[in-house]
């Protein structure tokens, strides 16, 4: 498989992803906050606020959006370095807020969860997109 359709098919599946975590989000906000409080519990680790949620659902669907947006153009343009690069920058945000929260705020579950994936994302996009294009 070619560099190009690697990225192609990674930025499909990020995109399918991106989008079905926000609609997750958009539709059981409350049931996404019940799982992780009943696993941060099984923990021994305090549970989240579920309330109020109302700005931060709008912000999380919107930041989902644009993810998904930006892999799914990774997708259709795999040669255009710009669409992966700002997503590497969206999930590190999002991964380094994430730790900073679980350091200076409170160890939520949640918190460290987002840390590891997003931060698992941005480097695998950075490794498969950005390094490896820079060689060819």
């Amino acid at each position: 498989m070619t560099n190009q359709r690697m990225v192609r098919v990674t930025g499909l599946n990020l995109a399918v992803t991106f989008a079905v975590v926000g609609v997750i989000f958009l539709v059981i906000p409350g049931r996404v906050l019940a799982a992780f409080n009943f696993l941060a519990r099984g923990l021994g680790w305090p549970e989240s606020t579920t309330q109020p949620y109302a700005l931060f659902l709008a912000l999380a669907v919107a930041y989902m959006y644009v993810v998904t947006l930006l892999a799914w153009q990774m997708a259709r343009h795999p040669d255009v370095r710009w669409f992966p690069w700002i997503l590497v920058q969206a999930k590190a945000a999002s991964a380094i807020v994430c730790i900073g929260l679980f350091a200076l705020q409170e160890q939520y579950l949640l918190y460290l969860a987002n840390f590891i994936v997003d931060g698992v994302i941005a480097l695998v996009v950075w490794w498969l997109c950005l390094r490896s294009l820079s060689k060819e």
